[in-house]
């Protein structure tokens, strides 16, 4: 394995920035959501495909450019994800019309291929006692971005043209590429094989009928005929796909290795902390921005709310080198129960800490913390569990859990919130009841994370790799963004 970086001191900073952007990309149109339909003179929801388009293509990308870094090298890889969402930011950036506003928003979509490939990039090069801190640091470096990314962008939105939001994602975008070309080099790593395109082609048709349904679910009806259906062909899509997988002699991902227990119940814990993670993303802000006047909201700000809940990436950057001490002593299984135990803790907390704007600061950081410690376990036990010419493929696949996980919990949270609010004015408002439920729902989901956990097998191999994840974050405001337009 090569270990280039010890006379290349700036490589783990390059790649936290790079996983910084994809976050901010995520982020970018939270402050102006409800304005979306306006701004580009379509239906509420048609709006909403401007959201959907960049869950589905990240979605998509995150599989295929993890198996393509390994095949023809993840740095080369890395930039080109780059490049296509700075192509997008700009098509965005210089249109107010629906069609191409969504072409562009599919583009930006692909950044979420940059997470898989810079940990796969930190395994390849990093020395066994730095990879751990290293990749909690690319963990949470999504985290930081998605919670910096809110104030940032309410203030740009408040103070200039929204355009400028994709102006200036283009511009860290193109940051981005510079300093990857400049001081990340290319790893020798390569797996054996040809890109699998039939694979490629059948997942993310799979993905796409199974996403599609949960994220416009709410629009087009949970019962109705069309949701039912796409459900339906995604189920039989995904069963064929898995079918010639496991008969391709290179696949595009191995189902073999995903069977295995270490992998299997990590992906499956993936999907219940993606539901936990974003559930505080969407009530937090919409409880701190609702009026006084509603005897439960607390009068913020955008800008406010941003900052309020900033701490939440703010303390996953934090407990980046508290989760290597802790895994290289205990293991990432120790530290992944941990840090649910702590998610758990909370949301617990939360359900009586709703009527104070400081209170949505202790909650902020202890999420943060549980989080922090969960999203960077999970690749350290995919690493460890897969050869070294599959980390990016495995990994592409976690993060998919991981964004599945959160779109699941967008549609869930947004039906709760749709369900139990009340009409002033002709206005849906989220209540205090909803939000409640919503935390209660979030601290299911840990519960059986924690049980999927249990089941993990002690790593077994010598060389115990304390990687960390890419935080999810993901995937994402995105979605929160897109069931709170539902409830407006």
């Amino acid at each position: 394995m090569t270990r280039t970086t010890n006379d290349r001191p700036a490589v783990v900073p390059v790649l936290a920035f790079a996983g910084i952007v994809v976050a901010v990309m995520q982020t970018l149109l939270v402050p102006v959501i409800k304005d979306l339909p306006q701004l580009l003179d379509t239906s509420p929801a048609d709006a909403t495909w401007v959201l959907t388009s960049t869950l589905l293509s990240g979605a998509v990308a995150t599989p295929i450019m993890g198996r393509l870094g390994d095949l023809y090298g993840k740095r080369r890889m890395l930039v080109l994800s780059l490049a296509v969402m700075v192509a997008g930011a700009l098509v965005s950036a210089v249109t107010s019309a629906l069609v191409p506003m969504i072409v562009g928003r599919t583009l930006q979509g692909f950044a979420m291929g940059a997470i898989p490939l810079g940990i796969g990039l930190m395994r390849d090069m990093l020395p066994r006692e730095r990879l751990g801190s290293a990749m909690a640091l690319m963990s949470s470096s999504i985290g930081v971005g998605g919670g910096l990314a809110l104030p940032g962008a309410a203030l740009i939105a408040q103070h200039t043209d929204w355009h400028a939001l994709f102006y200036g994602a283009a511009g860290l975008g193109a940051l981005a590429i510079a300093l990857t070309l400049l001081v990340v080099p290319e790893t020798p790593m390569r797996a054996q094989g040809s890109f699998d395109l039939p694979g490629a082609l059948g997942l993310s048709t799979g993905l796409v009928l199974f996403l599609l349904p949960i994220t416009k679910g709410s629009d087009w009806g949970w019962s109705s005929a069309t949701t039912l259906g796409l459900f339906a062909a995604s189920a039989a899509v995904l069963l064929l796909w898995g079918a010639y997988e496991l008969r391709a002699k290179a696949p595009l991902v191995d189902l073999r290795t995903t069977a295995r227990p270490a992998v299997l119940f990590t992906n499956l814990a993936s999907i219940m902390v993606g539901v936990s993670f974003y559930v505080v993303s969407l009530v937090l802000p919409q409880l701190l921005q609702l009026p006084t006047s509603t005897g439960y909201g607390l009068g913020q700000s955008m800008v406010v709310a941003g900052l309020l809940v900033a701490p939440l990436g703010l303390t996953m950057m934090v407990t980046a080198p508290v989760y290597a001490r802790l895994s290289a002593k205990h293991g990432p299984k120790f530290t992944l129960i941990l840090g649910l135990l702590i998610i758990a803790v909370g949301y617990g907390a939360g359900l009586g800490l709703m009527s104070a704007a400081w209170q949505s600061l202790v909650i902020s950081v202890l999420l943060g913390a549980g989080i922090g410690l969960a999203y960077s376990s999970l690749p350290a036990l995919i690493v460890g569990a897969v050869p070294a010419s599959e980390t990016g493929a495995a990994n592409g696949l976690n993060t998919l859990m991981r964004s599945i996980g959160t779109s699941v919990s967008s549609a869930v949270i947004g039906m709760v919130l749709a369900n139990t609010a009340d009409t002033v004015n002709g206005v849906a408002v989220p209540t205090m009841h909803g939000f409640r439920v919503s935390f209660l729902i979030a601290t299911a989901a840990v519960a059986v994370g924690l049980l999927l956990a249990l089941f993990l097998p002690k790593p077994d191999r010598a060389p115990r790799l304390r990687a960390s994840s890419e935080g999810e974050a993901a995937v994402t405001e995105e979605s929160g963004a897109l069931a709170e337009l539902r409830t407006r």
